[in-house]
């Protein structure tokens, strides 16, 4: 399977519903990403350094809304502790069967379970690591609450959740700021206006982001004992919370 540029939104005659992780997105996900999330190699990158650090012996580590397996990757060469495994969670069968296809060629030997399921219905136990990487902003407000808090029971003892998430801004004007450096990051790598507007649209109503206060409160609701923002670029951030 051979990776794509990303040009779903280029033909300005092509009509567009909500969008949805299928097989056109799977093929350029990885163009798509690198060129639309500003720090998301970072964040990738410090995921894996994270969970070789907090990984326990015999313990179970998440990737929820895994799509092509860059977090369980990047953790799968971390792990050094033994007897761990890697369970990725994700809901698009196109993505799943480009991840596996990936996972193969990986010759780090922590095993990866995945799992074609809605992380609503996924039951976590024995975590040491649970990370949700641009995850939770296409889950309904109203479930967030449960899903954290199932992820918090599941955790053991010095586990951590990491949490990425496209974010809003409680200042109007900080907000837009933020929102115009973002799409001025998505212009400087080659999309045009039409596929930013294009994109956007398509989005609404799917990725419903929050502040970063909303998301430390429900955080702090759950039962976690510390949780704080460990990067940010622009409108996107990552938190990591401890239990």
């Amino acid at each position: 399977m051979t990776d794509q540029r990303d040009t779903l939104y280029s033909d300005p005659l092509a009509e567009h519903g909500l969008f949805a992780f299928d097989d056109s997105v799977a093929r350029v996900f990885p163009d798509m990403i690198k060129r639309s999330v500003p720090g998301y190699p970072t964040i990738i990158a410090m995921t894996g350094l994270l969970a070789g650090r907090y990984a326990i012996e015999g313990s179970s580590l998440y990737d929820l809304g895994c799509s092509l397996g860059a977090s369980t990757l990047a953790m799968r060469q971390n792990i050094r502790q033994p007897d761990c495994r890697l369970v990725s969670v994700d809901n698009s069968a196109a993505m799943l069967e480009r991840c596996q296809s990936i996972i193969d060629t990986d010759t780090h030997d922590t095993p990866v379970q995945l799992k074609l399921a809605d992380l609503q219905d996924v039951s976590i136990e024995n975590a040491s690591v649970v990370v949700l990487n641009f995850t939770l902003q296409f889950i309904p407000r109203e479930l967030r609450d449960t899903v954290l808090a199932r992820i918090y029971r599941g955790l053991l003892p010095g586990g951590i959740m990491v949490l990425s998430e496209k974010v809003t801004f409680e200042d109007p004007h900080l907000d837009a700021l933020n929102v115009e450096l973002h799409h001025q990051f998505k212009r400087a790598n080659g999309y045009s206006d039409l596929e930013v507007a294009r994109k956007r649209s398509a989005l609404e109503n799917v990725l419903i982001p929050e502040t970063l206060n909303q998301h430390r409160q429900r955080i702090a609701s759950v039962g976690f004992s510390s949780c704080d923002v460990w990067f940010q670029c622009f409108n996107f951030a990552s938190l990591i919370a401890l239990k």
